[in-house]
């Protein structure tokens, strides 16, 4: 009894980092997944790198073609940030008069 009341704090410590950490990165990783599985062409991205652009192409191999004013460039389809894509695509909140 005395060794597992030695052992609680560290359980607890395990536990907090788990709940706290480890399992919102899971989480998070799980949606950016699902967001660049889900990408179409003709969408508006912003990379991570906070170029605009549009996408032209998704391959298979886990890449896409982006054109941007500096011409088109390929990338990593994990380039492409969600949380800007998301605003840049939400619709504009509408103004109250």
């Amino acid at each position: 009894m005395e060794q597992l009341q030695s052992f609680f704090p560290l359980i607890l410590l395990f536990l907090v980092i788990y709940l706290f950490m480890i399992r919102p990165q899971m989480k998070k990783q799980k949606q950016e997944k699902s967001f660049a599985n889900e990408l179409k062409k003709g969408a508006k991205v912003i990379t991570k790198s906070g170029m605009h652009a549009k996408l032209l192409e998704l391959n298979d191999d886990g890449t896409c073609v982006l054109e941007t004013s500096a011409g088109k460039m390929k990338y990593e389809r994990s380039a492409i940030s969600m949380e800007m894509s998301n605003k840049l695509n939400a619709p504009a909140p509408e103004k109250k008069k």
